[in-house]
């Protein structure tokens, strides 16, 4: 318990210090004066809202002073912030968008995430499900890690959402900011003046876009006559825009690298996919007779466009994007669960910005932790691990992480 005591310590110390030298170097939110503030109490561990400051130069002087774990603004804005929520005077929210590789199934999920059934004690590996298998219970106790995998997943995501949001919705560049949210993921916040005023419902329309919810691939006339009918062929069709572009850009690729083994894995065991590569494109995707090309029926084509319809959707919580008045994590600001600050850095670079040196906050000094469990990682250009049940001196950086992550503990 003495260890765990001054592990906590320790990172409270690296928080202090980091918000003491540069809480005045945190970003300020656009209008930060009709914005809710709250932040989780370092070692209190209670949650602080409904909070209001006249300037982010005020709320700066907070972070010094309390020195949070964990610091929010609402993506809403208010006449009265500091309000109870049903007398603030909503006026307006961003759209924000949350990826992270929490909603992403992955290989190594299962190799470095564990949870545990407070409840009835059953164990597993893999993304925490939402109830235990055996007894229902929803709380969990969780062992998470962040990797290169799981940060290029969510990444990926957030590729396909900006490339939403640009060609379908005509966002621009400076509409769209982009940050990594300082552990497993990335936000995404539209600002746009057109979306501030957007409700729940209009918001949901937006997160079922861009994750392919309804999605049709028929034909609206045939789907009529097959209606009536009650029986017989609804013309598969695809359009040259949205959606549908997507889908023959997705089938096109597909196709092109298709081999026994992965349309056996997609549960496709149509031969004339692989026989017809060259004809099934040209004819069917590009020229759009699709029942010109024999062996291949419409169910083949509806299960093919459902499995691309699955990769192309941008994996994002709808939750949080349809919560209009959500708190979400602050620019520049420290997250508990890794001693990662959430940063921003330009849309374009999205396939460039590397965490794991961009996002690091404590820079100098070294420590010396008994580390119990942990896997390979990265920290500021340095690959260290894996370790097991042994003493290091590792970067500050590090250090804080495997502390945070509860793999670690300094040594006496």
């Amino acid at each position: 318990m003495a260890a765990v005591d001054a592990s906590r310590e320790f990172v409270y110390q690296r928080f202090s210090e980091f918000y003491r030298d540069h809480a005045n170097a945190v970003p300020s939110p656009f209008l930060p004066e009709q914005r809710e503030f709250g932040y989780l109490m370092f070692k209190e561990r209670f949650m602080v809202r409904h909070r209001h400051y006249n300037s982010i130069e005020d709320f700066r002087k907070t972070l010094a002073q309390t020195i949070p774990s964990d610091v929010y603004h609402s993506c809403a804005y208010y006449e009265n912030p500091d309000f109870d929520m049903d007398k603030k005077g909503w006026t307006g929210s961003d759209v924000v968008f949350d990826i992270d590789a929490d909603h992403i199934p992955t290989k190594c999920n299962k190799i470095h995430d564990e949870f545990r059934c407070v409840k009835c004690g059953f164990q597993g590996r893999g993304i925490t499900p939402e109830s235990c298998p055996c007894c229902e219970a929803t709380k969990f106790e969780t062992k998470i890690w962040a990797c290169d995998q799981c940060i290029e997943s969510a990444r990926d995501e957030v590729v396909k959402l900006l490339d939403m949001l640009e060609d379908d919705f005509g966002f621009s560049g400076h509409e769209m900011r982009v940050f990594f949210s300082g552990h497993r993921g990335y936000h995404l916040h539209l600002e746009a003046e057109a979306v501030r005023s957007l409700d729940a419902m209009a918001r949901k329309e937006i997160v079922d876009y861009v994750t392919g919810l309804g999605l049709s691939v028929l034909d609206r006339e045939a789907r009529e006559e097959k209606a009536k009918r009650k029986r017989g062929s609804a013309k598969f069709n695809l359009h040259n825009y949205g959606w549908h572009r997507r889908l023959k850009m997705g089938m096109t690729d597909f196709i092109e690298h298709a081999s026994k083994d992965s349309l056996q894995e997609a549960g496709l065991k149509n031969k004339a996919l692989l026989e017809n590569k060259d004809t099934i494109i040209k004819r069917a995707i590009k020229e759009g007779r699709w029942e010109s090309v024999k062996g291949v029926s419409e169910a083949t084509w509806l299960k093919l466009a459902e499995i691309v319809r699955e990769e192309q959707a941008a994996k994002i919580d709808t939750v949080v994007t349809t919560d209009i008045h959500r708190l979400i994590r602050m620019n520049g600001t420290l997250h508990g669960k890794t001693g990662l600050k959430k940063v921003e850095f330009p849309a374009r670079d999205i396939l460039d910005f590397d965490p794991f040196r961009g996002a690091v906050a404590f820079k100098k000094g070294k420590v010396k932790v008994f580390v119990s469990d942990a896997p390979e990682f990265r920290m500021s250009g340095e690959t260290l691990g894996p370790y097991k049940n042994e003493v290091r001196e590792l970067p500050t950086a590090a250090a804080v992480l495997l502390i945070c992550k509860r793999r670690a503990e300094v040594a006496p």
